[in-house]
């Protein structure tokens, strides 16, 4: 019964932990994206637990290092990792991770990173994150959350025995569970434009299985001059994908906002994805991409710019499940 009211209150509260009670085929993790003042140093850490069809557990924290091109993956036993109840804060090991700092104990990257001036995605009745009222539905492959699309940085890591300042840094957080990645899939996501204040896009597609068949489904969050614009699914917003060699061009649209975005995938490294709560999947990432953005509204553009130091996947048969999807533009 406390697990079930645990992960009754995690419906309300994306970034928290929802596996409790679960023993198989099950895996949760976050992913922080940190990004120095510099923009030399690119890292993306990523915690989580797997548990396979057996109830085998597995706690990990991966390591992609977006400069380097270089990736690491640390395993744990299974009771290494340990959730809190009723707030976002996970540990790994010696690693603790929340929406308010890192503390990092792991072979070539250690320290303390503070996270400041969050930009969580926004709350709304009957869409408590960012998958809308699809969070609600029992039955996913995957879910999805946004811890923040966007907050600066304060304290040092020490990366390959290097003491860096990642002070006046960029970060993002985010999250996935449930029982494997989709079968294909498209995510970007970028901080880093020439704008006066802090701007982020982030943009997912996906193929979903639903009720014996599948949809593509799609979220974008564009944050810019204080605001997070939605186009999503559930927001009734069309999709157009457009690809090209180690590109996609994304057009998401409603009756009043227009959100174009097209990224070029640079050098990356390969991560291991859940297939069935095991982790024995892989998909390259690149936080070398870049993201060329231009924002509508009623025709109008408010906003063109391209992001650096951007985070770029195309996983699985993307020409074949997720180009002209129904509700084409």
């Amino acid at each position: 019964m406390q697990s079930l009211l645990r992960r009754c209150r995690a419906l309300w509260h994306p970034d928290e932990y929802h596996g409790w009670g679960r023993t198989h085929r099950y895996f949760e993790g976050w992913y922080f994206k940190l990004v120095d003042p510099t923009e030399q140093y690119a890292l993306a850490v990523i915690p989580g637990i797997s548990m396979d069809e057996q109830g085998r557990q597995q706690a990990f924290v991966q390591l992609l290092d977006g400069k380097q091109c270089r990736t690491e993956f640390f395993d744990y036993p299974g009771d290494s990792f340990r959730p809190v109840s009723g707030r976002f804060e996970v540990a790994v090991a010696e690693n603790r991770f929340s929406a308010q700092a890192l503390h990092l104990n792991l072979p070539g990257l250690s320290g303390q990173l503070a996270l400041e001036n969050l930009h969580p995605w926004p709350r709304m009745l009957g869409a408590p994150g960012i998958m809308g009222w699809y969070g609600f539905v029992p039955f996913m492959e995957c879910y999805h959350g946004v811890v923040s699309v966007h907050h600066q940085l304060k304290g040092r890591l020490e990366v390959q025995g290097k003491s860096v300042d990642f002070t006046g840094g960029i970060g993002y957080a985010e999250k996935d569970w449930g029982r494997s990645f989709p079968s294909s899939w498209i995510w970007m996501q970028s901080n880093h434009f020439e704008a006066p204040g802090p701007t982020s896009v982030m943009v997912s597609v996906a193929r979903i299985p639903w009720l014996g068949s599948h949809f593509v489904g799609f979220i974008a969050g564009f944050l810019w001059e204080g605001r997070i614009y939605r186009l999503a699914t559930y927001t009734g917003a069309c999709l157009s994908v457009t690809l090209g060699h180690r590109e996609a061009t994304l057009v998401l649209a409603d009756s009043r906002y227009r959100l174009e975005v097209k990224g070029r995938q640079g050098a990356g490294g390969d991560l291991i994805s859940p297939i069935a709560g095991r982790m024995t999947g892989k998909v390259n990432e690149s936080l070398q991409s870049t993201l060329e953005v231009a924002f509508y509204e009623q025709g109008r553009l408010l906003f063109q710019g391209t992001g650096r130091n951007a985070g770029l996947e195309l996983a699985g048969d993307i020409q074949g499940e997720l180009v002209n999807p129904k509700n084409q533009i």
